[in-house]
């Protein structure tokens, strides 16, 4: 006996205990299964994440060698355009010196015309290879930069 309880005296009668429903099967339940048999659905099966995960990875490693691609790609294009700016930059320079030496060779042309024993033309003529003669050209012609017809 529980210490909780209190003892009994004689006279009293303990408490009833309140009546239950009588349980009863429901229909579908153990006691029906013998009778029928019905076509049930296969369990679901619990799929695996592991194709998913492998995806992703795939995707994250395509994403990244992409990148790395790109950026070695921009890093060479940079260096070739660093390259081809300082060859411009000689052959800049290279063209600057060419036309200061075109400049005093023309600056000293007549000069040296007089050393050489030439003199200055009077009249401006060409030599017409298919006429194989030689051909005058008028003085206005000859300041315009164009040479005259016959």
């Amino acid at each position: 006996m529980s210490a909780l309880r209190a003892p009994a005296t004689p006279g009293t009668r303990p408490a009833a205990a309140p009546r239950r429903a009588p349980l009863t099967s429901l229909p579908g339940g153990a006691a029906d299964r013998g009778r029928r048999l019905d076509a049930v659905r296969a369990p679901l099966q619990a799929t695996s994440g592991v194709p998913f995960l492998v995806l992703c990875a795939l995707i994250l490693a395509g994403a990244l060698l992409a990148a790395l691609l790109l950026n070695t790609s921009m890093a060479r294009g940079s260096y070739d355009a660093a390259r081809l700016q300082a060859e411009v930059g000689r052959v800049a320079q290279d063209v600057q010196g060419k036309q200061e030496q075109l400049r005093a060779a023309e600056a000293s042309l007549a000069e040296r015309a007089a050393q050489l024993g030439m003199v200055p033309a009077e009249e401006l003529t060409m030599i017409s290879v298919e006429e194989r003669a030689t051909v005058g050209i008028d003085e206005g012609d000859a300041k315009a930069g164009s040479a005259g017809t016959p």
